[in-house]
């Protein structure tokens, strides 16, 4: 894993990407990272302070807390509980989930509230194919006994559409889940548009879905770097 002195740069960075992106909602939603801990010592990650935009997040403010929502030392900043629910029950569930991003963009919620979900019939929803998780909505996501829901609605995919709530992704890194959102999100916004649009979808047949993810040019970690820092770098967040 990456130093937590890298992880907190990434993090502060992605979380005023999404301010630049316009992904923000008031001073609500969460990106976390899990960080390096001692031997024996319970798994924990970086969220950010509740009570601060996304624009305000630094390097310095994110808040590190333990899988049980226990600050680790040093870290000060109160932490919004339904960040807390939803996080911390599949970094300790996934391995592989070191980062989490959850978000309410219009075009997320607004296929997270249509029944049929998200279709595979357009450029980006069709790399998602066979990636795409449900889970069922329960109101306002602060009560400890969804943890376990919520982890087996995710089971080993890497998107999850929250039914009439919102979007997550998981990956292994911030830039690697960066891209996952951001494809998960343009293929929300296209089937928006194309269902505005007169006359039915042509689909794709699923023996062409099947083989769409795995050619993924933006797949690989390499490519998954260069696309975030390129990002940044166009929102003026680095040099």
């Amino acid at each position: 894993m990456e130093s937590e002195t890298r992880i907190r740069k990434d993090l502060a960075a992605c979380y005023r990407l999404f301010d630049w992106l316009g992904w923000t909602e008031l001073i609500f939603n969460h990106i976390t990272v899990r960080v390096p801990a001692p031997e024996g010592d319970k798994p924990a990650y970086l969220i950010n302070p509740f009570g601060l935009h996304y624009a305000e997040v630094t390097p310095e403010n994110l808040v590190c807390i333990d899988i049980d929502g226990t600050p680790r030392a040093g870290s000060t900043g109160q932490v919004n509980r339904a960040g807390f629910v939803i996080h911390s029950a599949i970094h300790a569930a996934r391995d592989d989930a070191h980062c989490i991003m959850h978000v309410h963009t219009t075009a997320g919620c607004a296929v997270a509230s249509k029944a049929s979900g998200l279709r595979h019939d357009n450029f980006y929803s069709a790399m998602l194919y066979d990636d795409v998780a449900y889970h069922e909505y329960e109101g306002v996501t602060t009560n400890l006994d969804e943890q376990p829901r919520l982890v087996a609605s995710l089971g080993s995919r890497n998107h999850m559409i929250l039914r009439n709530h919102g979007l997550l992704v998981v990956g292994p890194d911030v830039p690697t889940a960066f891209n996952r959102l951001w494809v998960l999100q343009r293929a929300c916004e296209i089937q928006l548009a194309s269902d505005a649009g007169s006359g039915p979808n042509s689909p794709i047949p699923e023996a062409i879905l099947r083989t769409v993810p795995r050619t993924r040019v933006a797949g690989r970690s390499e490519v998954n770097r260069l696309i975030f820092d390129t990002m940044l770098r166009r929102a003026g967040i680095l040099p």
